[in-house]
């Protein structure tokens, strides 16, 4: 299967896409990936990225096309990928169509996480982070250190990272809005939308999202 997954900053996108494509088969093709993969290589193209990201400017669309291609022309995307992060707008899902009919396929579909704006706010205002090592992660609500501002496995300090300011996600949300969103109905109307809640478990979201590609809404 070809599949877009789009959301809302704080949908669980990143942890959705890696159980999809393992429970599919398929890679999990990520914009950050691309990115860091490219850049670590030196490739032609990341090293027009590193300008751009060191310069403090976007990143073009097509510099980020030209990556997702290389990536889906690889072996192991033959038979399908998850493009997590990209297309990011209409012009992009553009670009991406002509890429795909370029090489005579499609897409099978545009998975739709669903997520309420006041929820996103209080997932990611809500993380707490160590200052000793980053991977430790914890939650005012969802995942309670035992002692208030301290990590249970290493005793650092949980602070909220700036970009998960209450401010922060707001403007965040912002720009999906503006900017992404508006792929949802792009894709809409070629009939590849199935939205689902993301509300709930991870693995009630994986399944309730295979239901859904199956065709078991």
């Amino acid at each position: 299967m070809r599949i877009v997954l789009v959301g809302p900053p704080g949908a669980g996108k990143g942890t959705q896409a890696a159980f999809l494509a393992k429970n599919l088969s398929i890679p999990h093709i990520s914009t950050g990936d691309l990115f860091r993969a490219n850049i670590s290589q030196g490739t032609e193209l990341g090293k027009r990225a590193k300008a751009f990201m060191d310069a403090g400017n976007l990143v073009p669309d097509e510099v980020t096309i030209g990556m997702a291609k290389d990536r889906m022309a690889q072996p192991d995307a033959e038979h399908g990928f998850l493009l997590d992060g990209f297309p990011r707008n209409v012009s992009q899902a553009e670009a991406l169509d002509v890429a795909l009919k370029a090489d005579d396929v499609k897409l099978d579909a545009v998975l739709d996480l669903e997520v309420p704006e006041d929820e996103v706010v209080k997932r990611i205002a809500g993380r707490r982070i160590c200052r000793k090592d980053s991977s430790h992660v914890f939650h005012v609500t969802y995942s309670q250190p035992e002692q208030e501002g301290v990590c249970d496995v290493c005793g650092g300090e949980l602070y909220q990272r700036e970009d998960d300011s209450e401010d922060t996600v707001r403007k965040r949300l912002e720009v999906y809005h503006t900017q992404t969103e508006p792929i949802i109905d792009y894709y809409r109307t070629q009939g590849l939308v199935v939205t689902i809640s993301a509300l709930g478990k991870v693995d009630e979201v994986t399944e309730r999202a295979m239901d859904a590609l199956k065709g078991d809404k």
